[in-house]
């Protein structure tokens, strides 16, 4: 496997294309071309190194294409005001993420730019889904989504769980509306079109067996509701990043819905990182664990708290989650 690698002396990067082989059993690393300080000249001098290195690059071009654009826009990020609710680490790599987002993706051609997001629904739609238990595979997923091919032996729910996704993502893409009790019950009603026939807010108790709280009673959802909307009103001030993963773990604690609540708190999650200038995220199936031990913290809190304390680990992974997403699925 060939890759770069980054060695900082007195502060200075120093870059290096390194391949990694196993020989008898033994990994065997060595550094085979040096590629200087200034990471927007790799690509140049990688396409000057001898053929024999070719095929390997190729093999894993992705991977390096990842590397040099992250490093590149890292370095581009001015100093930053320390972040409380963020590692040092975590912050300069989001902030390169939105740049790049905003400098780069953005910019490209509307065509392009539809069919990169239509691969962001098709990854987002899997998981989000399958947090809540949807047995529709990625790859069937992609089928579903792309060539309208419905995968067997899978209901109508799960089928409609995921076509509701994509719809509402591409309706909320370029919308500008103010978040409000009318838009969260509409971005609801239309991801649980087909599925669940119970709208508006509910008005009876329910039992959060996996979350391990007790959601608002029935009879004070509509109430908390309106403090979670006042309390967002009140705090725009905070980064839009930080602000969303409150807002997400506060949404989930009243739970406003008999169902269909995580998909809809991560759906106005992303909705209000677009509206600022972040891209989307996913909170992915495979670290389900961490993200409910992280919104568990959270649940220590009232609508109105935004303590350190309760949402550290719920805002860094988010971050976790935003920066090994994003690479993947908004690199041209």
């Amino acid at each position: 496997m060939v890759y770069i690698y980054k060695k900082v002396i007195h502060g200075k990067p120093y870059y290096y294309l390194r391949i990694s082989k196993r020989i008898k059993g033994k990994v065997i690393v060595k550094d085979i071309a040096y590629l200087g300080s200034d990471v927007s000249k790799i690509e140049g001098k990688l396409d000057k190194l001898p053929s024999m290195y070719k095929e390997d690059i190729k093999k894993t071009y992705r991977n390096i294409k990842k590397f040099i654009e992250s490093e590149y826009y890292l370095k581009k990020v001015k100093k930053l005001k320390e972040n409380p609710y963020l590692d040092n680490k975590l912050l300069y790599e989001l902030e390169a993420i939105k740049l790049h987002f905003n400098e780069k993706f953005l910019k490209l051609d509307e065509k392009t730019k539809e069919e990169v997001f239509k691969n962001f629904v098709i990854d987002f739609a899997f998981n989000t889904t399958s947090l809540e238990g949807n047995t529709i595979t990625l790859e069937e997923t992609n089928k579903l989504l792309v060539e309208n091919l419905s995968p067997k032996n899978k209901s109508l729910r799960e089928i409609y769980d995921l076509k509701n996704t994509e719809k509402v993502f591409f309706e909320i893409l370029n919308s500008k509306k103010k978040i409000s009790n009318d838009f969260i019950i509409k971005i609801h009603d239309d991801l649980l079109e087909n599925i669940d026939l119970r709208k508006n807010y509910r008005t009876g108790d329910v039992r959060v067996f996996r979350g391990g709280f007790k959601a608002s009673f029935g009879i004070y959802v509509r109430k908390d509701m309106g403090e979670l909307l006042e309390w967002l009103e009140k705090n725009k001030g905070i980064d839009v990043f930080i602000l969303a993963g409150m807002f997400h773990q506060k949404f989930e604690k009243i739970h406003p819905f008999y169902g269909g609540n995580g998909r809809t708190g991560r759906m106005l999650m992303n909705y209000m990182l677009m509206r600022k200038g972040y891209p989307p995220l996913i909170v992915r199936k495979i670290r389900r664990g961490d993200y409910l031990d992280v919104l568990k913290e959270g649940n220590k809190a009232d609508i109105s708290d935004i303590d350190i304390k309760y949402y550290k680990k719920l805002i860094n992974y988010l971050a976790e989650e935003m920066i090994d997403g994003y690479w993947n699925n908004f690199l041209i």
